[in-house]
């Protein structure tokens, strides 16, 4: 057995945003792998199925494989700076041959008898991975959900006891708790994806349980998509960079028959989300939704508009770390006299930053909460020397 404290401390989030705040693992995995111990002792010795849900950098993997020797473990991350870097640190310690990454599905769960689980902080996102474990895994299953106390909330039992019959908290540790639950209920039709049509814009979004804002319309994309008409006029390519469900793609795509869109996200389901969006408002012609950290995939000057409402959370800290990515990432795909479009909360210094790395900026709209910017790519690439 490795010393699993000297694993973990040597975990790295690369290539999602590194800082002195943010930690690629934290008390509440520890104490998840605790909690678990005797479940993956038990099932390395019957040589079952563990299932991995929501790792953030690896240390539920890494840390089960290195102190139970388990191999065959399936993971899900819905975000791809989760796989990127479970890739990298588990190649880092000579673990790569023990997981494979899966999709929300069968293929993850199926016979599954123990599920370590990150508990996400959507609720909706917690609701379909319950489902989904409850449908696909064994029927023992054995499921080890935790978080950092400040981020649970009793909800999060009620929506788990809606898939399975047995729901009960652990002893709290260092701020953190993991939920024990096992019992999987008979699962009816499943409810994700959810579909609804938002009148005002007159789209049909659809949504799977993780994606950001759901099937709602969120109030910084309305802000923008008051400026669409303004939009560069005679672009010919455009990406709805952190596209969530796909909704500017969309809007863009229908305003303008001949522009190509692509959208592109991080998020497994928010690309799902996205790509039945497009396909429920008969744009796939135009539109495609590609799975991507932040543009890292698309060639220089490949696109004349982006468009974009970025975080200004990096996992729970609030950070700038993922917009200053994006816009230093926009600054390199955005051809000459290319746009960018973004709509931030007023008090973050988005425009300073985003002039620096994508060009002259000019304040095209502010209200009360969100201010909307154009930036404009000179002949010079700012992001180069």
């Amino acid at each position: 057995m490795r010393d699993v404290e000297d694993l973990l401390e040597r975990l790295r989030r690369y290539p999602d945003v590194e800082a002195a705040n943010l930690y690629a693992v934290d008390a509440a995995d520890r104490l998840i792998l605790d909690e678990a111990a005797e479940a993956l002792a038990e099932a390395a010795a019957a040589r079952e199925t563990v299932a991995v849900i929501g790792d953030g950098y690896g240390a539920l993997t890494l840390g089960a494989a290195a102190a139970h020797d388990l191999h065959g473990i399936r993971v899900h991350q819905d975000l791809l700076t989760g796989e990127l870097a479970l890739a990298a640190n588990a190649r880092a310690l000579g673990l790569a041959d023990r997981y494979t990454s899966h999709p929300l599905d069968e293929t993850l769960l199926r016979e599954a008898t123990v599920v370590l689980l990150r508990l996400p902080r959507v609720l909706a996102g917690l609701a379909e991975i319950a489902e989904a474990v409850a449908r696909h895994a064994h029927p023992a299953v054995r499921v080890f959900a935790g978080g950092r106390d400040k981020y649970l909330t009793k909800a999060m039992n009620e929506v788990l006891a809606e898939s399975f019959s047995e729901v009960r908290a652990s002893r709290g540790r260092q701020k953190s708790r993991t939920l024990l639950v096992r019992g999987p209920k008979p699962m009816g039709p499943p409810r994700f994806p959810v579909h609804e049509h938002i009148g005002e814009i007159g789209i049909e979004v659809v949504a799977h349980g993780a994606a950001f804002s759901g099937t709602r319309l969120d109030i910084g994309t309305r802000f923008l998509l008051e400026h669409l008409r303004a939009m560069k006029p005679d672009a010919r390519d455009a990406v709805d960079l952190g596209c969530g469900t796909g909704i500017l793609a969309v809007a863009l795509a229908r305003s303008r028959p001949g522009l190509a869109v692509v959208g592109t996200d991080q998020s497994a389901a928010a690309v799902a989300s996205a790509t039945a969006t497009a396909a429920a408002n008969q744009v796939t012609d135009q539109v495609r939704v590609v799975r991507d950290d932040a543009m890292s995939g698309a060639p220089d000057n490949s696109a004349d508009l982006v468009v974009c409402n970025p975080p200004f959370h990096v996992g729970a800290a609030v950070h700038t770390g993922s917009a200053i990515k994006m816009f230093t990432q926009t600054g390199r795909v955005l051809r000459p006299g290319g746009e960018l479009w973004t709509v931030y909360n007023n008090h973050l210094n988005h425009r300073t930053v985003v002039e620096r790395m994508v060009g002259r900026t000019e304040v095209m709209g502010r209200n009360r909460k969100f201010t909307v910017t154009r930036s404009v790519r000179g002949l010079h690439d700012p992001t180069r020397p």
